[in-house]
């Protein structure tokens, strides 16, 4: 019995000893735990699997490109701008950049590479951010010798790998703000302009056009970049070229402009504030523009300096602003043939209205004084022209109300955009009653018309407006679209049916504005028949000119506009003086481009008549010989 109960005991103590069997529910949790581990780790391998080799393969494959394959860009040279007898305005000077291969760089670099070519760390690291994920950034172009020499034993594997050499084209433009409003010039591509429509196809870092032609004809200048591969080891040293995309120069570009008239033009305002600018009324070509003071457009290549920036941007004249399409001054008295016309085809005046001028006349209550204190007498229409007399054309303004004048005014392309083939060309002023009515909300009384009717008061132009303007009228009432790159048949953008008696009379007056001892006699002409109108237009009335420094700031602005020959006009000229007290001031700048164009126009038929002269005592001498050697001598 105690031996029974011994066994018994060893039993349940071998049983309690034995380990206990597992639940079945809880093992089968833990298989699925680790089936559903195993599943996502899968499906996370696919998934990469799938976005390296479906998805993005491109972005990978050019990833591990890089690793082995170097892509050196190869810039493009923007076209060349030239006149219109193929000589060169702009051209492109070779020289050297610098770039960073962004998979190399190394930050800790970036300060010594900033000092050794005087770069500001602060920007060269905001430069790279910018540039986001492009694989190469410009950070310094026109490098000099000295740079130069420091790259090229710098770039090497152990020292700074990320940089690289390249070669690069800077834009030349003539010296001394030469023609500088009128070709622009470039500069790098904006974030603002990099957010814009217009620039979709660009990128940060990209050279484009800013102002002038550079903009307006940016696309076609701008040529398209190509690219070298070449073959690097694990170390980034060049070992072998793979292929070279060679890169396609801008298209050049042919403007109407003669650098003859153009020079004339630029010494003619030299010293002054103010523009010239020489059409031809027949097609609507630019010949020349000046716009002064002007700006030298080689500190705008590339980035320009705080400095240099500073020093323009704070002067006082204004010298990044075009005046010759964005000026808005009042014309003065070369709005009177535009008068004249109006009045004429209006029926109000003809050839025998005569007004009698005092020195000066009343309208509603006010006294408007003529330029001439004495008074012109009993006046005519052709010498009211040639003469400027005020009280003449007040009379007509009174006449004709200011609707009848804005409409003629518009005609002529008075408070309209001409179209020229410039950016940010503004638009001038032209009053009428439902002008003031959207204005300011208020009618408009007759008491305005009288100033306007000399072109003052509300009325604005640019140089570009008048001269193209009054140069349709010379034409025959047709006004075309004026443009300063060739190409094309000339937009006709307007045409008059004009009585010719009456457009013959107004041109007769500016005839005798030249030719008769009127207001703008210092532009005749031997053997030319030049017509013209001058104007001087107040900045601000009397009583705030009274100072010396105000009157200097402050005084009158001279205008001449001229054309030649007067039967059929090839040339028409504005000059704009600004600040220069009395029209005659300006008249013997548009006396000097009309002569320059003659002068070269007789130069060259003289040439082509000697050349065509020559050719055929050539010509006979050639059959002479030909005759000695024919036995039947000169043949029919």
């Amino acid at each position: 019995m105690p031996l029974l109960e011994r066994e018994r005991k060893q039993h349940e103590g071998l049983l309690s000893l034995r380990p206990p069997r597992d639940d079945p529910k809880e093992a089968a949790g833990k298989i699925a735990v680790f089936q559903y581990l195993t599943v996502a780790v899968f499906v996370f391998l696919v998934s990469g699997f799938w976005q390296l080799q479906v998805q993005n393969p491109e972005v990978y494959s050019e990833a591990a490109e890089r690793n082995r394959i170097k892509s050196i860009p190869l810039l493009a040279p923007r076209g060349k701008i030239l006149d219109r007898d193929g000589r060169v305005i702009v051209d492109n000077k070779a020289s050297y950049s610098l770039l960073l291969n962004r998979d190399q760089i190394r930050w800790e670099h970036l300060p010594a590479i900033a000092s050794a070519l005087q770069l500001d760390y602060g920007d060269l690291s905001s430069l790279i951010r910018r540039a986001g994920s492009r694989p190469q950034i410009i950070i310094k172009d026109q490098l000099t010798r000295d740079d130069i020499a420091w790259i090229e034993s710098h770039q090497d594997a152990s020292t700074y790998p990320e940089m690289q050499l390249i070669k690069s084209w800077r834009r030349q433009y003539p010296r001394d703000g030469f023609a500088a409003h009128v070709t622009g010039f470039v500069g790098e591509i904006s974030e603002a302009e990099l957010e814009s429509p217009q620039y979709i196809d660009y990128h940060q870092g990209d050279i484009i056009g800013k102002d002038g032609i550079e903009r307006q004809y940016d696309k076609t200048l701008r040529g398209v970049d190509g690219q070298q591969r070449v073959l690097v080891d694990n170390m980034g040293r060049e070992r072998q070229m793979e292929n070279t995309q060679d890169a396609v120069p801008g298209k050049d570009l042919h403007t109407a402009l003669d650098l003859d008239l153009q020079a004339v033009a630029e010494l003619s305002l030299a010293g002054k504030s103010g523009s010239v600018v020489a059409i031809n009324p027949q097609n609507g070509e630019v010949l020349a523009m000046v716009s002064a003071p002007s700006f030298d457009a080689n500190k705008f290549t590339g980035r320009i300096s705080h400095t240099d920036w500073n020093e323009i941007a704070s002067d006082p004249r204004k010298p990044l602003l075009n005046r010759s399409i964005q000026a808005q001054l009042a014309p003065g008295s070369t709005f009177k043939p535009i008068m004249a016309i109006a009045g004429l085809e209006s029926g109000v005046i003809d050839d025998e209205t005569i007004f009698h001028c005092p020195g000066g006349a009343s309208f509603y209550g006010h006294y408007f004084a003529c330029h001439l204190k004495r008074g012109h007498g009993d006046i005519s229409l052709h010498r009211a022209i040639a003469q400027s007399c005020d009280v003449f054309f007040y009379n007509v303004g009174n006449r004709l109300g200011i609707d009848r004048i804005a409409h003629y005014a518009d005609l002529a392309g008075i408070g309209r955009k001409t179209g020229i083939d410039l950016p940010n060309e503004t638009q001038g002023t032209m009053p009428s009653t439902k002008w003031k009515m959207r204005l300011s909300r208020q009618k408009w009384y007759a008491g305005e018309t009288i100033s306007v009717a000399i072109g003052q008061g509300a009325v604005t132009v640019s140089p570009i407006q008048l001269v193209s303007a009054l140069g349709g009228l010379g034409v025959g009432g047709r006004w075309y679209q004026p443009h300063l790159v060739e190409g094309g048949a000339p937009v006709l953008l307007r045409k008059a049916d004009f009585n010719p008696d009456n457009l013959q009379q107004v041109i007769s007056g500016m005839y005798g504005v030249v030719n008769e001892w009127g207001t703008g006699h210092a532009a005749q002409l031997p053997d030319i028949k030049v017509c013209g109108k001058t104007g001087t237009a107040q900045v601000a009335s009397s009583d705030k000119t009274k100072g010396a420094k105000v009157r200097s700031a402050l005084a009158n602005n001279a205008w001449f506009v001229g054309f030649a020959p007067m039967e059929k006009p090839e040339i028409a000229v504005v000059a704009l003086f600004e600040n220069g007290e009395e029209s005659y001031n300006a008249v013997p700048i548009v006396r000097d481009v009309l002569k320059a164009y003659f002068d070269k126009k007789a130069r060259l038929t003289s040439g082509h008549l000697l050349e065509t002269e020559l050719r055929r005592v050539q010509s006979l001498e050639l059959l002479s010989s030909i005759a000695a050697f024919s036995p039947r001598g000169l043949i029919e």
